[in-house]
């Protein structure tokens, strides 16, 4: 079997800060945003299939939303407000993104491209629209514990990604931001976990 550089551009996700434009009170890189999205959206999924009558793969959510960014190991995180400035160069970039994936996609070794290829280079609808959420979640979460720390440089973004959230008319999303979003800005203290049966 020839070297495959995947796992070492994977590496790299650590090195992609995101919110470049933005001041924060505690750095994100994309690794672990990556991580975030998955368990945040393997959460959509369980609600969506305990709650709301889905037959979503929880396990094969997490995997495509664990891959949802790779792309920028090559691209960088674009700042939402340049990715979205206008229709023409949002499309650009996702021509750029598909090919980044492609990209990464074939330094795999042949014979396991296929166990990839739908996290890399097809995401079926109905996962893609959660993945969308979840990603969408993490960033909204990132403003609720920012504006706790005192940061008031994420009050318009808490408040566009809020609306986005809203927009989505997803019952998942809204449970999800009901029952987990609350806690965010209390102490380990005021959470008063009890490790006690």
């Amino acid at each position: 079997m020839e070297e495959s550089h995947f796992f070492a551009l994977l590496g790299r996700m650590k090195y992609i800060q995101r919110w470049s434009l933005m001041r924060n009170t505690e750095v994100e890189n994309l690794q672990g945003h990556s991580l975030e999205t998955a368990m945040i959206a393997h959460q959509l999924g369980v609600l969506r299939n305990t709650y709301f009558e889905g037959t979503v793969d929880v396990n094969r959510l997490a995997v495509l939303a664990m891959y949802h960014d790779v792309s920028e190991v090559f691209t960088g995180d674009m700042p939402t407000p340049v990715k979205y400035f206008n229709p023409k160069l949002r499309a650009l970039y996702g021509e750029v993104e598909q090919l980044a994936n492609e990209t990464l996609w074939r330094t795999l070794p042949e014979p396991v491209q296929p166990v990839y290829e739908e996290a890399l280079v097809s995401v079926p609808e109905e996962y893609e629209v959660l993945v969308k959420a979840a990603d969408t979640l993490s960033a909204f979460m990132k403003c609720v514990t920012e504006k706790a720390a005192g940061n008031d440089e994420f009050n318009a973004a808490y408040d566009t990604i809020h609306e986005r959230l809203v927009q989505m008319q997803l019952p998942e999303v809204d449970l999800f931001l009901k029952v987990y979003v609350p806690s965010l800005t209390k102490s380990l203290d005021e959470m008063n976990v009890s490790f006690t049966k």
